[in-house]
C-alpha cells in the first residue's frame, strides 16, 4: 500500500429534502465526497479524521472502506455523527443547513492528523477545505497545514464556503483567506469568490486577487455551465467547458468530483509543489481542466454525489466533448 493523497475535514449525512417533503439521509459532506471520489479514480488514499460509532458513522466507514479507502482512525469514538439537511431547488442547486456540535469528524487535533501523514512515508498530496475552515477548528487543521507544507508535501485546499452556518462571517472570511496562504493549489468557484468578498467585475478577476493575496501557485476557478479556469502564478490563464449541455439531475457533488478529477490528473502527471510558478506546459494544464470537468460532468448527470471511475472519467475526456484552450474562456 502506497498512500498518494491524504484528506481531512468533515463526514456527516446529508438529509436530502425530496419532493413529497420527505428526507432521504445520504453519505456526505464536501471532504468525504472528495475522499471517495479520489479513491474511485483509483487514487490510494487515507481519510484521516475519526467517525462515529453509531449507524451513520458505520455506515460512512461502510461507504469509504467500499471504496477502498484506507482509515488513520480505524475504531470509532463516541461523538456522534454531524448532520446536514439538505434542500434541493428547482435548479439542481442546494441549499445547507448544518448541526455540527460535538460530532465525530471534529474529535481530533493537529498532532494526530499530522503522525497519521508521517506514517505513510509514499504521501504526496494533502487535501481539506470546506467546513474544516471553519475559525472554531483553526487549532485542528493549521499547525498540520503548516506542517504538511513545510515538508514538502502539495497542499490543496477546497475554498468551499458555508456562510449560512457561520455566525461572524467577517471572522470566517479572515481566517479562509489565512487558511490559504497555505494552499500550494487553490479549488474556488464564483460563488465562494463572492462569499470571499473578493474585489474585481469579473470572476476572473477576483481569482486573480485572490492569487495576489496568497502564495498558492494555481488556482482552480470553477463558474458552472461556464465551465472552469486554471490560473497560474506566472499569469497563465486556460479554461475548459463542456461543449454541449448536460442533462443535469443534481448538483450535490459536482466540486467534490470536479476537485478528485483535478488532484488525479495533477498525480498522473508527476507535478511537483511548486507547478505553476513559472510557465507551464498548455497541454498538461488543459488535461488537468479535462479530467475535472469530466468528473465533475458525470456527478451531476447522477442523483446525490455518486463519483465516477477514472475509467468513465477517461472515457468523457476521450469523447472529445470538452473543449479547452488558453485564454479565460470569456465572449470577446
Amino acid at each position: 500500500m502506497q498512500i498518494q493523497v491524504a484528506t481531512a475535514g468533515e463526514a456527516l449525512i446529508d438529509m436530502i429534502r425530496n419532493p413529497d417533503g420527505r428526507y432521504e439521509p445520504c453519505l456526505g459532506g464536501a471532504v468525504y465526497n472528495l475522499t471517495r471520489a479520489l479513491a474511485r479514480q483509483s487514487i490510494e488514499t487515507l481519510y484521516l479524521n475519526p467517525l462515529s460509532r453509531d449507524r451513520f458513522g458505520r455506515q460512512l466507514a461502510e461507504g469509504l472502506l467500499a471504496d477502498g479507502v484506507h482509515l488513520a482512525r480505524p475504531e470509532p469514538v463516541v461523538e456522534v455523527t454531524s448532520l446536514a439537511v439538505v434542500s434541493v431547488d428547482d435548479a439542481g442547486h442546494p441549499d445547507y443547513a448544518f448541526y455540527r456540535e460535538g460530532v465525530a469528524d471534529r474529535a481530533t487535533d493537529a498532532v494526530r492528523l499530522t503522525q497519521a501523514c508521517e506514517a505513510a512515508p509514499a504521501l504526496q498530496v494533502v487535501c481539506t477545505g470546506a467546513l474544516a475552515l471553519s475559525p472554531d477548528d483553526a487549532g485542528i487543521y493549521l499547525p498540520w497545514l503548516a506542517g504538511q507544507r513545510d515538508s514538502g508535501k502539495v497542499v490543496v485546499i477546497d475554498a468551499n464556503l458555508r456562510p449560512s452556518v457561520m455566525p461572524d462571517l467577517p471572522r470566517y472570511r479572515a481566517h479562509v483567506l489565512n487558511t490559504l496562504q497555505y494552499a500550494d493549489v487553490i479549488k474556488v468557484s464564483d460563488e465562494d469568490l463572492d462569499n470571499l468578498g473578493m474585489a474585481g467585475a469579473t470572476a476572473l478577476d477576483q481569482a486573480r486577487n485572490l492569487l495576489g493575496q496568497c502564495d498558492a501557485r494555481v488556482i482552480a476557478l470553477t463558474r458552472g455551465g461556464a465551465g472552469a479556469n486554471l490560473l497560474t502564478r506566472a499569469d497563465a490563464v486556460f479554461h475548459a467547458r463542456e461543449s454541449a449541455p448536460l442533462a443535469v439531475v443534481d448538483t450535490v457533488g459536482a466540486g467534490d468530483c470536479f476537485l478528485a478529477g483535478l488532484v488525479t490528473a495533477m498525480l498522473e502527471a508527476g507535478l511537483a509543489a511548486d507547478w505553476g510558478s513559472a510557465e507551464v506546459n498548455a497541454s498538461v494544464a488543459q488535461r488537468l481542466l479535462q479530467n475535472a470537468i469530466a468528473s465533475a460532468s458525470i456527478c451531476v448527470q447522477r442523483r446525490g454525489c455518486v463519483p465516477p471511475s477514472r475509467q468513465e472519467v477517461l472515457a468523457h475526456v476521450a469523447s472529445g466533448r470538452i473543449a479547452s484552450g488558453t485564454g479565460t474562456g470569456e465572449p470577446q
